[in-house]
């Protein structure tokens, strides 16, 4: 027995070494990762331009978001679900898609603008990329200087050394690092301010179920439980989403 196994693994052995050279891998291939071109030293610019372009475009949404109107009406939303205490009703996904949806309405005009001044000549040659961001700032310069606040504006502006005491006329000498910060505070402010004025009704109803609870002895039943039916049929009976888009719609038009 030994010496058939003895036999087999040596037939193997000698069969193997006939028929190496036949049993081969596949080579690896050549990869070269290259940026730019070859021409000397247009590569490193090249790269540069590259990395510069990447880094934008990581912080391009947080730019979008608090150049837009949705900061407003992201916040407005999530005080209605809030001051109705339905936790995660609407869910996160369906506030954030109408924010969006409103802010592509809302932003129309102006988007259209920056299609027609900057995109599309740049798509064609006609303008450079210096141009074209130039050119694409302006209407987005001119939405937000119309929402601004002169209070939230000149504390930037006094800031930087541009001493001033009222509002510039134009926006076509403010920079955007300063109407841009200056915007977005004042987003923030108008949207807790209608959020306040959202919270009073539901508020009224917790006090009064909270207070009738306490009149009636039952301590051990949350006022929460009791209190949130009603709060949901108000909202509905006033069609509370349709009062509170038209609210949003109509801020951005004063």
């Amino acid at each position: 027995m030994k010496k058939k196994l003895m036999f087999s693994f040596l037939l193997l052995a000698v069969f193997s070494v006939m028929f190496l050279h036949t049993i081969h891998a596949d080579p690896i291939p050549n990869i070269s990762i290259q940026v730019g071109d070859n021409q000397g030293s247009t590569g490193g610019t090249s790269s540069i331009s590259i990395l510069l372009l990447t880094t934008v475009l990581s912080v391009a949404p947080a730019f979008l978001i608090l150049m837009t109107s949705f900061t407003r009406i992201v916040i407005v939303l999530g005080f209605v679900r809030t001051s109705l205490g339905t936790q995660q009703m609407p869910p996160n996904q369906v506030l954030v898609g109408l924010a969006l949806f409103l802010t592509l309405f809302i932003m129309s005009p102006t988007l259209a603008t920056v299609n027609e001044t900057a995109l599309q000549p740049y798509m064609k040659g006609t303008i450079t990329q210096s141009e074209a961001l130039n050119k694409a700032a302006d209407p987005m310069k001119e939405f937000m200087f119309k929402q601004t606040n002169t209070k939230d504006l000149l504390l930037f502006m006094n800031y930087t050394g541009n001493k001033a005491s009222v509002k510039p006329a134009t926006y076509s000498d403010i920079p955007l690092t300063v109407i841009v910060p200056a915007f977005a505070i004042g987003e923030m402010k108008k949207a807790f301010t209608m959020g306040f004025m959202i919270f009073i009704p539901f508020l009224i109803i917790d006090i009064v179920v909270a207070s009738t609870l306490m009149a009636m002895g039952m301590m051990m039943l949350p006022p929460v439980m009791i209190s949130l039916p009603f709060k949901i049929m108000l909202f509905v009976l006033v069609d509370g989403w349709y009062l509170v888009v038209k609210s949003l719609l109509l801020s951005f038009n004063t």
